[in-house]
């Protein structure tokens, strides 16, 4: 078996492992079901399973080194969509187990909690670093912060707490870089222009800002990014130009987003031929901007020329990555061209690229026979390559949309097998695939799950009427189990 595979089953089993042992005392402390159980061909009865990764746990049976913050944050992306699961699993594998956490564990459960709106409790944890020398905020943990603030469009509460950065000693030009990306990434760049650009700029929000170097690339570079990530072209163009005018210099990131510009706004020739001028100024693609060119050479004259592009870089001296192979592979499947993609995952190990998820959507996205889907999917996750949750929305839908339940199930059972805590998409692709089969009633139960969870569902509302038209009033136990799979089965 190959070391990289090995290496990612272990991973997996240790994950595995610590987040079965937790459903378990969930299950026993909460009198509710595991989320997470084993297949029915391994335990045939439920109830009473045999392994005893569901007896009540007894934590001083592992060895506290088996569990290192590591598997605590592999465990912890479980429950991204489940943040009251997700902050009981993080108490509980340091009081309980006695793992111990460290930065990335607690920025990754601040995450979770901001994703939800809980910025209480986000800053309880935050209070809660600071006691402990051990590990304090970093620039990380405002990251993720001013991300979660300024997608929730909370930008005034966001700004406030830039001006509180002196309390932890990281008010300074790395702070001010991350708190404009965050802006630019989640489409506040009109907040961005003022803070950074707008006259008397440093009078303005109470000073918060003053001080700050903007005539930099980088300050520019991202502005103009989030102006691409609103596709508003026209905005891209006057950046791009006023970075002359102001003796701005640009630099490789400014070359590669501009070229993306003109990709993704249906011009792949005038990407091409910014590609010509980089050369020209003697500025050195990297594999990302060589990546920009092969998709905008794929566009424009397709596969075979992003095939020429590729082989250009690899003269060049440029190390192909797992995105340039991504690139091909995705160009080369839209194109039905499969028995070349196939070849192609062969190249991409020799370069020491290994297949990840999004290698595996490539095929996802273009193949038509579920069987053969299905038969991929299980080949993926035998080389210890995790879906993302985006994957099984993906595989759902497409089912669901040829009219096929039986695949859906699969995969939705194969999600909570590997732990995944479904959200609003997965849960949507479900239940949309019931409805069309006229399973209302199991439907109306997933749609009730993800009320009580607080993920937003589709507006439904014939859901909730009976025949007649009248309200469906729910029953105080409206949540599915293996019973209703069971006769699901069975229908099918």
């Amino acid at each position: 078996m190959p070391l990289f595979i090995f290496s990612r089953n272990r991973a997996f089993r240790w994950c595995s492992l610590l987040l079965r042992r937790f459903e378990a005392y969930y299950h026993t402390s909460h009198d509710a079901p595991p989320r997470f159980a084993p297949k029915t061909r391994s335990h045939p009865n439920r109830s009473h399973p045999s392994s005893d990764l569901f007896q009540n746990p007894t934590p001083m049976e592992f060895r506290k080194s088996n569990f290192e913050p590591s598997t605590v944050l592999e465990t912890l992306n479980c429950y991204g969509n489940d943040w009251k699961r997700g902050l009981e699993f993080f108490n509980w594998s340091e009081s309980q187990l006695g793992c111990p956490h460290s930065t990335e564990t607690y920025n990754r459960m601040i995450d979770i909690l901001g994703k939800f709106f809980e910025f209480d409790i986000a800053w309880s944890l935050i209070r809660r670093m600071g006691k402990d020398s051990s590990f304090v905020p970093n620039h990380t943990t405002f990251r993720v912060l001013f991300k979660r603030y300024v997608s929730a469009h909370l930008v005034n509460e966001a700004i406030d707490i830039f001006g509180r950065l002196d309390e932890y000693n990281l008010k300074d030009e790395i702070s001010f870089s991350i708190f404009i990306d965050a802006l630019c990434e989640y489409g506040h760049v009109t907040e961005a222009e003022e803070i950074c650009f707008q006259k008397n700029r440093g009078n303005e929000y109470n000073g918060v800002f003053a001080g700050f170097n903007v005539e930099t690339t980088k300050i520019y570079n991202m502005v103009m990014r989030g102006w691409l990530k609103t596709e508003w072209w026209s905005k891209c163009r006057h950046y791009w130009h006023e970075m002359d005018k102001r003796g701005v210099k640009k630099d490789l990131f400014s070359y590669t987003i501009y070229m993306d510009v003109q990709c993704k706004c249906g011009k792949p020739w005038k990407a091409v031929s910014l590609y010509k001028e980089m050369k020209k100024k003697e500025i050195q693609p990297d594999v990302v901007a060589y990546n920009t060119v092969i998709q905008a050479a794929g566009k424009l004259e397709g596969a075979d020329m992003a095939v020429r592009v590729y082989r250009d870089m690899i003269e060049q001296g440029c190390n192909p990555s797992v995105v340039t192979f991504n690139t091909i592979l995705k160009l080369l499947s839209e194109n039905g061209r499969y028995r070349e993609a196939r070849r192609m995952l062969g190249v991409m190990t020799r370069w020491g690229c290994e297949p990840n998820v999004m290698t595996y959507n490539c095929f996802f996205s273009c193949l038509e026979k579920p069987r053969e889907i299905l038969k991929l999917f299980d080949q993926m996750i035998e080389r210890g390559i995790r879906p993302r949750i985006d994957t099984y929305v993906m595989l759902m839908r497409k089912f669901g949309r040829w009219g096929f339940l039986r695949p859906v199930i699969t995969v939705w059972r194969k999600m909570e097998e590997m732990g995944e805590s479904p959200d609003e998409f997965a849960y949507n692709a479900l239940i949309d695939a019931l409805i069309q089969k006229g399973l209302v009633d199991m439907a109306r139960k997933y749609d009730q799950e993800m009320y009580d969870k607080g993920l937003s569902a589709k507006r439904r509302a014939h859901l909730w009427e009976n025949v007649d038209g009248e309200p469906f009033i729910a029953a105080d136990d409206m949540t599915c189990n293996d019973e209703d799979f069971k006769t699901l089965e069975q229908l099918l």
